[in-house]
């Protein structure tokens, strides 16, 4: 029995031989080979390559993967990144697309904007980097972080918003998928008060976030019920899928933190956004340029 799969390489630049440099990287596997298309703009440039393999296990496909990821140490791979995504969930009818907020979806960390209102970015900073390295557990950081928020007014949280940016390519990849059809979702371990009104805008069909309780006009320092953390991430993209009617091998999932991990594992295909170290190590896929649309390609949408 084989199975198709394709390999898609995106960089800001690539060599006119990618298809021949991929097909060579593949040949130990058995492939049979495809067709080969490019793609891409003036910020990055991408090539895909369909083919088969005898087996589509999924641990054919993660030794197929590390295969690939080895490969970057050669220089003529520098700056150049490969997923390798399964045929089906690339040409599937209906998809779920579900990504981390802070630092992929948008470009800072809300967080620390609210922190730098309280004088205490930096520290903030420095806790919640390792909380994304998965040195500290998420809740426990999150409680610390809100509570130097305690007695700012509540309009920083307006400034804030004003402050935040997407990050390049999110609105064209949300845009891109919904017009074909797809689902999108976003889960975060920020805050509903940010979150809301830039997924009411860009048409989210699902959306959560931590909610940060205000009290008299002020932030108490404090969030409202359960931490959004890693296993939340998980849950409620197997709760989406499943209202969707949406097969798990058909979503896809994006972020770049250790509380992203568990979602990253669960989709189809879990794609690690200028991410942390440890969360690169273990996704399907890495896109490590600053364009968030460089999913859609991997997604063949």
């Amino acid at each position: 029995m084989t199975s198709n799969v394709t390999a898609v390489s995106y960089g800001l630049k690539l060599s006119p031989s990618e298809p021949e440099i991929l097909r060579s990287l593949l040949a130990d596997s058995g492939a049979t080979f495809g067709e080969a298309s490019s793609a891409g703009d003036a910020r990055f440039e991408v090539c895909t390559v369909d083919f088969s393999v005898p087996s589509g296990s999924a641990a054919d496909i993660a030794a197929l993967r590390h295969a690939i990821a080895a490969a970057k140490e050669d220089t003529e791979r520098t700056g150049v990144d490969t997923a390798i995504v399964p045929a089906e969930l690339r040409s599937a009818e209906r998809k779920l697309l579900i990504m981390d907020v802070d630092s992929t979806l948008i470009q800072q960390e809300v967080i620390e904007l609210l922190a730098a209102y309280a004088g205490k970015r930096d520290e903030v900073a420095a806790v919640t980097e390792a909380a994304m390295r998965g040195e500290l557990d998420f809740a426990q950081s999150l409680h610390a972080r809100v509570a130097v928020l305690a007695g700012l007014p509540a309009a920083v949280v307006d400034s804030v918003r004003a402050e935040v940016k997407l990050s390049e390519g999110a609105a064209e990849l949300v845009a891109a998928f919904k017009a074909a059809g797809h689902a999108v979702a976003v889960v975060s371990g920020g805050f509903n008060q940010i979150l809301r009104p830039i997924a009411e805008e860009l048409g989210m069909d699902y959306w959560i976030a931590n909610e940060l309780e205000i009290v008299d006009g002020a932030l108490t320092g404090k969030v409202l019920g359960a931490v959004i953390d890693r296993a939340a991430k998980e849950k409620y993209l197997r709760e989406w899928a499943a209202a969707e009617g949406i097969a798990m091998e058909h979503t896809i999932a994006v972020g770049d933190g250790a509380n992203d991990l568990d979602m990253l594992g669960a989709a189809g295909i879990g794609v690690a956004f200028n991410a942390k170290p440890a969360v690169r190590a273990v996704a399907d896929s890495a896109v490590n340029m600053p364009y968030l649309d460089a999913v859609r390609h991997i997604a063949g949408v």
